[in-house]
């Protein structure tokens, strides 16, 4: 191995302020923390043997170029390998703090069609879904961290026009969700009011309170349970008012008393964190779990998401559960 020179450490100096800003990018590619983590180290390990000596030898600012070109290319072949692969249940992002992902030092919103905590919330992650691995890095570039085409197109290697046309094809995919697209989570009324809803809810989970719970369910409310086949979890998503009062009402009588249960702010929203010492928790049943919900425009709940799958905790969000 050859010995670490000054440039080298002045080079991982300089890496280190877009990290950040590329595991946002990489977690919005592919809805895993630990993929993008992962890539971020790449893109950096890259970047020390193959980073062009103008970007190197530039300011600050001339490294993000290239580092969002390897890390966007990496990210679509993460995501398009874990699209290929087979998958137990519905599939969930990984919950994660919003500050791991959105630079302190830049603004939480550009003058993208999303704004940065937008574009991390689940509803929107999920909404990526229905795009293709090309689709997703250009409405991200473009709609989220407000890219020129001209960049965008340098950025994925491809041409002006081309860009323009995927970026067309996405965005008419993404109808569906702006229909349902409702408040912004940056917004501080819509979060109050998540967080409102969130407290009634788990006080009638608590209370198995069947009409106080009911009272708070839109018609359209979906529960999507995120096991990823290591725990005890709904296989198909949960539709309907009754048959998602009867499960959670089911799951909730049977929460032991050693529950530990917090709220944190996930995703930019309002979330619960629980986690149960290992020792006492059955087996194929979830030491921890994180649940999170959204609204609709009428304020009740439209969709119930609950991530189980220990994979994608990261054992820091549980770190005020005890």
């Amino acid at each position: 191995m050859a010995p670490t020179t000054a440039h080298d450490e002045a080079l991982r100096t300089r890496l280190l302020a877009h990290e950040r800003y590329l595991r946002g990018l990489c977690y919005r590619m592919t809805g895993s923390a630990a993929d993008a983590d992962d890539l971020v180290q790449e893109t950096f390990a890259r970047a020390l043997v193959h980073a062009p000596a103008a970007s190197t030898a530039g300011g600050a600012e001339s490294l993000r170029p290239w580092l969002v070109r390897v890390a966007t290319n990496l990210a679509r072949d993460a995501y398009r390998a874990r699209r290929r692969r087979a998958y137990v249940g519905p599939w969930l992002p990984s919950p994660i703090d919003a500050d791991d992902v959105i630079p302190a030092h830049e603004p939480r919103t550009t003058e993208g069609r999303y704004d940065l905590l937008e574009s991390v919330s689940f509803a929107f992650l999920l909404a990526l879904e229905v795009l293709r691995p090309r689709e997703r890095a250009v409405l991200l570039l473009r709609d989220v961290l407000d890219y020129s085409v001209r960049e965008a197109a340098e950025a994925l290697a491809m041409s002006e026009a081309n860009v323009k046309t995927t970026h067309h094809r996405a965005r008419r995919a993404m109808e569906a969700y702006e229909r349902t697209r409702g408040d912004s989570v940056a917004s501080e009324t819509h979060t109050a009011k998540t967080h409102e809803v969130l407290m009634r809810f788990m006080a009638g989970l608590a209370a198995q309170d069947a009409a106080a719970i009911e009272a708070l369910l839109a018609e359209s409310i979906v529960a999507l349970n995120d096991g990823g086949g290591e725990y005890l979890a709904a296989r198909i998503p949960i539709v309907g008012i009754r048959k998602v009062l009867t499960t959670h009402l089911k799951l909730s009588a049977h929460w032991p008393a050693d529950t530990a249960v917090s709220l944190r702010v996930l995703n930019g929203m309002p979330a619960i964190v629980a986690a149960r010492p290992k020792a006492t928790t059955p087996p194929k049943q979830a030491s921890r779990f994180v649940l999170m919900i959204d609204l609709d425009e009428t304020g009740r709940i439209h969709r119930i998401y609950s991530v189980l799958a220990h994979t994608k905790l990261n054992p820091a969000l549980f770190k005020d559960t005890g």
